[in-house]
């Protein structure tokens, strides 16, 4: 067995101890980090401006601290941007996260002196808790690549701009400079597809031994070098053996890499966001994240089915229960106060707390009132794939209102296939029993015959390549929503194939 080898296996049953001694005492830690944060926050202005210095409890935060969207923290972020100190956290942020907003236009997330490093260790730490978990150590000494935004900066007012995967780029620990792909200058690459064309070249010819990535491009990624190496990625990869994902569930694609690859490969699932490293998967066998208790954010939630409602309760985590779809609030030491990421969760286990991410807030379908969420329509994908062995690309759904004809209205899902099922009508049936189990709202709807069932439209191979990049966001880590309440995606979908 190789030093690194060795090495890596003594670090991560040290990590492993570490972890497990902050998630055994998950109320005292997050107490801790709660209390931490006020204190050092409050000589900022933010802290200033809600009374920090008066604030002892949790219900002191909850009296002087509202929930913000990134809209309502904007006039505190804007005057960071200008260079001003101590503004939302002490001294100025290091780097600002540049994020595409859908209401807002760009957003400028701040990352802290404080809070940069916790994106780092998270990540070292998911694949440690691999090693400790499995004595897996065989991709250290092979190749890795981590499909990425360029590392470009910007720069404004003594502060460095750019995305967070670029960010990240400059935080690659010296002992995996070595093994890491690809190049600097590929990495630097704008235009995706150019990219990856480049990324194909540094890679087809190297012991690949762990591939990171946001499911569907490096499902792009794995096509490519299949149609120019004519292999499957396992044979042309025969080490490959560590797959790291984040971003969205990787289950609507997991049929489609067994293929591509030619074999199973374990995964390990992230969930990272500009505004903070928030879990990892630290078992194979359990389902869920483990939720970062210790990493400079403090947490509530808020169940999604009441966050619209006037006085909607702000919960802890010794409060929440498995099951259950929450709103998820941070608080940071990246300057972030009680602020709404839109993201969903629900716990899969509160022993110790591990989450899944169920979609957005602002991404369902209610058009009638079913309020059909991300995870129920990626769970029917999952067992219909499941059921009837077939594979797809890509998918979302969106609400058919007003059908030709006097129809009843419908859920529309646009499906990329790798190559269309047979029976679509089948298809269509399986998925939309699967949904009305999930979800009660959308079966009452379907029986008292206010919808019909749902219909499928087969897009043509590339349509969602084609959209992101109408939009500008092919690659990096740009992701299509996997459902909506509007029709705006399913349009521009329908009408580039025209």
């Amino acid at each position: 067995m190789k030093l690194k080898s060795i090495a890596s296996k003594v670090f991560a049953a040290q990590i492993k101890q570490r972890i497990q001694k902050w998630s055994a005492k998950p109320f005292e830690t997050q107490e801790n980090v709660f209390l931490s944060l006020i204190a050092k926050a409050k000589k900022t202005q933010f802290g200033k401006d809600h009374n920090f210095s008066t604030i002892k409890t949790h219900a002191d935060f909850i009296k002087h601290v509202p929930i913000r969207d990134y809209e309502a923290l904007k006039p505190y972020v804007e005057e960071a941007v200008k260079g001003k100190k101590d503004i939302l956290w002490p001294n100025k942020p290091i780097f600002f996260a540049k994020t595409s907003g859908t209401t807002s236009g760009a957003k400028y997330i701040p990352i802290t002196k404080e809070s940069m490093p916790t994106h780092t260790k998270a990540a070292r730490n998911a694949i440690l808790m691999y090693v400790a978990e499995t004595g897996n150590t065989r991709f250290i000494n092979g190749k890795m690549i981590f499909l990425q935004g360029s590392p470009v900066l910007a720069e404004s007012n003594g502060i460095k701009i750019g995305r967070l995967s670029g960010i990240v780029a400059h935080y690659v620990p010296k002992y995996l400079q070595k093994n890491r792909l690809p190049s600097w200058e590929t990495n630097c690459i704008e235009d995706w597809e150019t990219k990856v064309e480049a990324i194909i070249e540094e890679t087809k010819d190297e012991d690949m031994t762990i591939i990171s990535g946001i499911p569907s491009w490096v499902q792009m990624y794995f096509e490519r070098l299949q149609n120019k190496t004519n292999k499957n990625i396992g044979d042309l990869f025969k080490n490959f053996n560590l797959f790291i994902y984040g971003g969205v569930n990787f289950e609507p694609y997991r049929a489609k890499f067994d293929k591509l690859i030619g074999r199973k490969v374990d995964s390990i699932e992230l969930y990272p966001a500009s505004e903070g490293f928030f879990a990892f998967q630290d078992k194979q066998n359990e389902k869920g994240m483990l939720l970062l208790l210790n990493s400079g954010i403090f947490y509530e939630f808020v169940e999604a089915a009441k966050f619209y409602d006037e006085n909607s309760k702000r919960l802890l985590l010794s409060e929440v229960k498995k099951g259950i779809n929450y709103v998820m609030i941070i608080s940071s030491n990246a300057g972030l106060w009680a602020y709404n990421l839109g993201d969903t969760i629900q716990f899969t286990s509160t022993n110790p707390f591990r989450v899944v991410v169920s979609g957005r807030i602002k991404h369902f379908i209610s058009a009638f009132g079913e309020h059909v969420i991300g995870k129920e329509v990626e769970q029917a994908m999952k067992e219909a794939l499941e059921q009837l062995q077939f594979s797809i690309n890509e998918f979302t759904v969106a609400p058919q209102i007003t059908p030709k004809d006097n129809q009843l209205p419908y859920h529309e899902w646009l499906i990329e296939f790798d190559e269309v099922p047979k029976d679509v009508l089948k298809l269509e049936a399986v998925l939309d029993v699967l949904l009305q189990t999930q979800n009660s709202y959308y079966k009452d709807l379907i029986q008292g015959k206010i919808l019909q069932p749902l219909k499928i439209t087969a897009l043509p191979r590339d349509s969602f390549n084609k959209y992101m990049k109408s939009k500008g966001k092919l690659g990096g880590q740009n992701k299509i929503s996997r459902l909506s309440n509007d029709r705006k995606i399913a349009v521009d979908l329908i009408e580039i194939n025209l």
